[in-house]
């Protein structure tokens, strides 16, 4: 089923499109490429892999055909990431033919790591997400979505073969791929790392008892941790403070990319989820929300969480150049009390100037109550947080 996407590749720049497994980088590439005369080369094709990486010059004369003889304005290069080193003869073709390349893989840790030439200016990049909720519109069911998540690559399946697809999709791509391409040395460590992880999101890190579970050295959490960062399963929030070296000292919050991950490394894709857990994953869903605008619609804003000392919380602080544009709380409830806003309270009287105070969640129409907009999710998603972030 073909969804419109909020990713728009450039039409002359060359770029590269990063995001994990199944985000649908080949499916939206491919149709922008349509009527338009390219070359594709995909380096998950084991043979194509071999003869580049064995010998990378020959990705320059091959393409050097493509452009001079069969007029290619365009150059698609799947996965890169795996032969790093073909990047310096995509910086040459540039340079020679000024023609556009598109580069997309699962994550540019390998690059980075290998200090591969990332084309400086020349290149923009883009990170690609699950489905949103604003993509989806009327296709979108939040039940579903909180449980098995917006994976292009499984939404649309029925639910006893995405639940196998989940499964699999975490026992290959996450515990295999993703520590191979990370260069982990123990990946029993890491599997079990992993699977405590996941228990932990939503939640502060607390390093130490993650170590402890996962029966893996805390310095060797912390490293994996950074893994599945740079590979765009997972990201930090970091807590928000006036002092930038005091929010530095305090332990981040930790999120995965996709509920349905959440599901499967959690083993809770059957049954029903309990309050509790639901919870977690609807604030996970709407973070992940915000986190895609924000990439899609190129808003320079932070995002961070913010808890006093007396253990009171706000889910969410966006900010631009340290000064807060909105606070917001997350709840996946039907009915709010004045107790569940008592974080915005606090927060409202520590920065009275805040533009926005809001508890998005499942109520059916909006109130306010003492200057915080009490909104349905849909509301929050569809008028007022591309209004919060792009002002």
């Amino acid at each position: 089923m073909k969804i419109p996407r909020m990713v728009e590749i450039p039409q002359d720049i060359s770029c590269f499109l990063f995001g994990p497994r199944q985000t649908g980088k080949s499916s939206l590439i491919k149709e922008h490429l349509l009527n338009h005369p390219h070359w594709e080369v995909n380096l998950l094709i084991n043979k194509v892999f071999l003869k580049f990486n064995r010998e990378p010059s020959l990705f320059y004369s091959e393409a050097k055909f493509q452009i001079e003889e069969n007029g290619v304005k365009t150059i698609f290069v799947d996965e890169i990431q795996k032969i790093p080193m073909l990047l310096d003869e995509v910086h040459s073709l540039i340079e020679e033919y000024k023609i556009q390349f598109i580069l997309s893989g699962s994550s540019a840790r390998k690059l980075k790591r290998l200090h591969a030439n990332l084309l400086g200016g020349r290149s923009l990049i883009y990170n690609i997400y699950p489905f949103t909720y604003l993509e989806l519109k009327s296709k979108f069911h939040l039940g579903f979505a909180l449980q098995f998540g917006t994976i292009p690559g499984v939404y649309f399946s029925k639910k006893e073969v995405i639940q196998r697809q989940l499964s699999t999709y975490v026992a290959t791509y996450l515990k295999e791929e993703i520590a191979v391409e990370g260069f982990v040395r123990n990946l029993g460590n890491f599997h079990r790392f992993l699977d405590v992880a996941a228990q932990y999101s939503s939640e502060i890190l607390n390093y130490e008892n993650i170590s402890r579970e996962a029966a893996v050295p805390a310095k060797t959490v912390k490293g994996y941790f950074e893994i599945v960062v740079d590979t765009l399963i997972g990201f930090f929030l970091p807590a928000w403070e006036i002092s930038i070296k005091k929010q530095l000292a305090k332990h981040p919050k930790f999120y995965l990319f996709d509920n349905g991950v959440t599901s499967a490394l959690t083993q809770s894709l059957s049954g029903v989820l309990s309050s509790e857990t639901r919870g977690k994953r609807f604030e996970q869903f709407l973070i992940n929300e915000i986190r895609a605008l924000i990439e899609y619609n190129n808003c320079e804003v932070t995002l961070n969480y913010w808890r006093t000392t007396a253990g009171t919380e706000v889910d969410l602080v966006i900010s631009r150049q340290h000064i807060p544009l909105a606070a917001i709380e997350i709840k996946a409830k039907k009915k709010i009390t004045k107790k569940e806003l008592s974080g915005l309270f606090s927060f409202q009287e520590e920065f009275p100037d805040t533009p926005y105070l809001i508890c998005a969640c499942e109520v059916e129409t909006a109130s306010i109550e003492r200057g915080v907009a009490i909104v349905p999710w849909k509301y929050f998603l569809e008028k007022q947080i591309l209004k919060i972030i792009s002002q």
